[in-house]
């Protein structure tokens, strides 16, 4: 019997920009909470008791930095933005628990359309 894999992985977008710098960050010094939000995540999963079934992950730039700050839940690709305590809160109740993704928090449709087929993505730089 072997060790089983995690149900979910959370990718915790931790990119925070230079100071001065004008893209936005999903780790701020202007917004202190945005620095807790990757342990209160692991926190929260830990409380719950749910830790070895969601691996929370620290990741860089998920390129949606003008909505951050970000996470990415997998599977299936739900991208929640504008993240406080509270709204990660709600999300492993609601979607990571209950099984229902909290949709007033996922990213709106004109930021996060349809997957890129691999073959289309190739086509457009010349290759094959």
């Amino acid at each position: 019997m072997g060790i089983p894999q995690p149900t979910f992985y959370i990718f915790k977008c931790e990119q925070s920009a230079p100071p001065g710098f004008p893209k936005p960050s999903c780790v701020s010094a202007n917004n202190p909470e945005s620095q807790q939000l990757f342990q209160h995540l692991a926190q929260k999963l830990m409380e719950k008791g749910i830790i070895a079934a969601v691996q929370p992950v620290r990741t860089g730039c998920l390129n949606r930095c003008q909505l951050g700050p970000v996470m990415l839940v997998e599977p299936g690709h739900y991208m929640y933005v504008g993240l406080d305590k509270e709204k990660i809160d709600r999300i492993i109740e609601e979607h990571i628990i209950g099984g229902n993704p909290v949709q007033e928090y996922l990213i709106p449709k004109e930021y996060w359309d349809e997957p890129m087929s691999i073959a289309d993505v190739i086509k457009m730089a010349g290759g094959a």
